[in-house]
């Protein structure tokens, strides 16, 4: 064995567990000291640390990504994201590294010509610029930011190809609260694709995937793990448009192109190196998650948002910038703040409550707070009352 080989492995033979375990607990110790409201990356979950020193105790960050032990690691992380969100069997899970990669790849390999956005926010509008980046002809039904859409009298063209909508837009707060209107706009078209922004949804929202193509979501929002790793759910009706395209001569992106990512997925592995890290977490934060029960999940968050929105009604200066309460979201919520904006973010900032600030336009106007199943309704109650006090002053 070579000196230097010898030398490292006897120097990480002194340095047992316990040793990474203190310095992990210390850093996570400084964080509890605050409770990070943010809509993304957020609080993580509790239980995180313990995975996260599991991991390193089993190697597991180590491990080769075409090792059987990847393969059981990914095949466990699938199987339990799919009994959690009710995904059919005839669906793909890719792992990719963000949710704007999911928009990237859905337009390269979903749209020749023309794909259509129902746009009511800054990331929905990111969604449609990147088909026009994309060199497509792109389509826009434009709401003003705040409002909800209105399904009625939607006039689709013939020549779409894929339609796309954001359950929850992250960015104001509005959000498709319920879901029938989209699902009978594909029975309407059941020709096109229709793609879901889902990031910051999942898990709270219900999704039918009998009337679902495409949907993706980040893990860093309602699943409380670290940021880096994008989530897209695919259709095999997908896939044969992706063939079709191929066909026709068209780029549909190089690794990273659904036919490559679904003959990888076929066996539970991945194009490319893949966060083995943040799938290894998702699938333990998906199975705590099917052991506590959705119906339980969506209660508590019911009832966190209900507290947002009726404390924030009686307020002066801060008051919900969705105005109808029939499109507010539930997950991420956004405050319109008339009066000493940085006062309060700052005030709530000193105390350890953090806050997400208004997104794009919006800065320095807005604070979004995001409600998900890691945050208590304890929390919540402590934040809204801190708010109430700080905009009294």
């Amino acid at each position: 064995m070579p000196a230097s080989q010898a030398g490292r492995r006897g120097f990480e033979s002194r340095l047992p567990l316990e040793f990474f375990k203190a310095d992990i607990y210390s850093v996570m110790n400084d964080m509890g000291q605050k409770i990070f409201f943010t809509v993304g990356p957020t609080q993580l979950y509790s239980d995180v640390k313990d995975f996260l020193l599991e991991g390193i105790k089993k190697n597991i960050y180590s491990i080769n990504h075409r090792s059987d032990e990847f393969t059981e690691i990914s095949r466990f992380t699938i199987n339990q994201l799919k009994k959690l969100l009710n995904i059919p069997d005839n669906f793909y899970i890719f792992f990719l590294s963000s949710a704007t990669e999911c928009m990237e790849r859905i337009i390269e390999n979903l749209v020749e010509e023309q794909s259509y956005h129902f746009v009511n926010g800054f990331f929905a509008r990111r969604f449609y610029n990147i088909s026009n980046q994309l060199k497509k002809r792109p389509l826009r039904n434009l709401t003003g930011y705040g409002d909800g859409i209105d399904f009625s009298n939607i006039s689709i063209p013939e020549k779409t190809e894929l339609i796309c909508l954001t359950v929850n837009e992250t960015s104001t707060g509005a959000a498709i609260n319920d879901m029938a209107p989209v699902y009978n706009l594909k029975k309407e078209h059941p020709d096109k694709i229709f793609a879901l922004d889902a990031v910051t949804s999942v898990p709270y929202y219900r999704i039918n995937f009998d009337y679902i193509d495409t949907a993706f979501f980040s893990v860093q929002k309602g699943f409380g793990i670290p940021a880096g790793l994008g989530v897209l759910i695919i259709n095999k009706k997908c896939i044969e448009k992706t063939i079709y395209l191929r066909g026709k001569g068209h780029n549909i992106g190089s690794f990273n192109n659904f036919i490559n990512l679904a003959e990888k997925a076929e066996k539970y592995q991945t194009s490319v190196t893949p966060n083995v890290l943040g799938i290894y977490l998702l699938g333990k934060v998906c199975k705590l998650l099917n052991k506590e029960g959705l119906k339980s999940i969506r209660s508590e968050t019911d009832k966190k948002s209900e507290l947002i929105y009726s404390k924030a009604e009686n307020f002066k200066n801060v008051k919900p910038f969705v105005r109808n309460p029939g499109h507010r979201s539930k997950t991420t919520i956004c405050l319109q703040i008339s009066k000493a904006h940085n006062k309060i973010y700052s005030g709530l900032t000193k105390k350890g409550l953090i806050v997400s600030n208004g997104y794009g336009d919006f800065k320095n106007k807005h604070i979004r707070i995001g409600n998900f199943p890691m945050h208590k309704i304890s929390q919540v109650k402590l934040l809204m009352e801190e708010i109430g006090k700080t905009e009294k002053k």
